[in-house]
């Protein structure tokens, strides 16, 4: 669906399925893409999972799981992308407002969402020389497949009074992906309705 509606717009599509925790397959999608395009510029890297309950009830698989996914798939999606992307190139994550507020329930995620704040930073520092610049988004409630019945009670903890709409959290992707944004490395931007302030 994404790469009917990215071909629409005139410009080519591609779709490639791979497990965000497993090395193997995020280098194979990688180097699939630079053969597909010819180079890497941008790597977003926006996989997630949602693990959700008290501390004392999350099963240790959600755990390795969250783990798993929302930590070690973005550190190894980083390496993976910074392999092939050249002087100038971005790497964008999307981490979670959770990161820098606590919400009940929600420790899985939040302290996964911390460590990638922190991971970006590091990878920032660590990718500088070579002209790479690495950000991280961190939206609040946003209106997706993932979030469908977890949002309409956190409305009202909302100063804006609404959840966001992924455009939103597109749009400040692209302007990451764009030239104005190349003095900008290592940062973490709340994109949340005032929902953490």
């Amino acid at each position: 669906m994404v790469v009917t509606e990215i071909e629409a717009r005139g410009v080519q599509g591609l779709a490639v399925k791979a497990d965000s925790a497993d090395a193997g397959e995020i280098r194979a999608a990688v180097e699939t893409a630079v053969e597909r395009f010819g180079r890497l510029d941008v790597a977003v890297i926006n996989a997630g999972i949602l693990p959700l309950g008290p501390i004392d009830e999350i099963a240790l698989e959600d755990l390795d799981r969250g783990l798993a996914v929302n930590l070690r798939g973005v550190f190894l999606a980083i390496q993976a992308a910074q392999s092939r992307i050249g002087e100038g190139g971005r790497i964008i994550t999307i981490g979670s407002n959770t990161a820098v507020k606590a919400f009940p329930g929600s420790s899985v995620y939040s302290m996964t969402k911390a460590a990638v704040a922190m991971l970006v930073k590091c990878a920032a520092l660590d990718l500088a020389p070579h002209g790479i610049t690495v950000n991280n988004i961190q939206p609040g409630p946003i209106q997706t497949d993932m979030t469908d019945g977890h949002i309409d009670h956190v409305r009202q903890m909302i100063p804006l009074n609404r959840v966001g709409d992924p455009s939103e959290i597109g749009a400040l992707a692209a302007y990451l992906a764009g030239p104005e944004a190349g003095y900008m490395t290592g940062a973490s931007l709340t994109v949340d309705g005032g929902m953490s302030l």
